[in-house]
């Protein structure tokens, strides 16, 4: 499991948000750790349909989308749709935690080549659905902002499922 490190207190711009986001990716994980395949499937949370299967599979295809195809500008497939529907990675038919994992293990790890890479945060690339060029610095606080939502979703998931609380 990936250790989880606070983000410094004083550290420059660059830092502090590469920082936060392995923060979340680290949290994501935490939530994850340890969780049986077949509760890793379950709707724990009533009326919703999601699962930390689905969040982990979703985190590696928004990974994949925004660092490797839209700022490295990679012609790569999406990861679990033919179609470039994000909601196929909640589409659980044959998936394996391990599977899951390891896919989003792979993403985080391009992600953060290309993030290095990087000669500085205002590096553009250009996101098709909003037809707009976007900045690594706009990439990395919008998956901030997705990790730590879907972060909220997996905690009551996890409380649901086996009692596990935390930040």
């Amino acid at each position: 499991m990936t250790e989880r490190i606070a983000p410094p207190l004083t550290g420059g711009e660059r830092e502090t948000l590469r920082a936060f986001l392995d923060f979340h990716r680290a949290t994501l994980e935490m939530k994850c750790a340890g969780v049986p395949e077949e509760d890793m499937h379950r709707q724990a949370s009533p009326p919703s349909e999601l699962t930390l299967l689905g969040l982990l599979r979703h985190m590696a295809e928004v990974e994949r989308t925004w660092f490797r195809r839209v700022i490295n500008q990679e012609d790569l497939p999406f990861v679990w749709s033919d179609s470039g529907d994000y909601q196929q990675a909640f589409n659980l038919e044959g998936a394996t935690a391990a599977e899951a994992l390891a896919t989003w293990q792979r993403e985080v790890a391009h992600s953060r080549e290309v993030e290095k890479a990087a000669e500085s945060l205002d590096v553009t690339g250009y996101f098709p659905r909003w037809e707009a060029d976007v900045s690594l610095r706009l990439v990395i606080l919008h998956l901030i902002h997705e990790y730590a939502r879907h972060n909220g979703h997996a905690d009551f998931l996890r409380e649901a499922i086996d009692g596990t609380t935390g930040a």
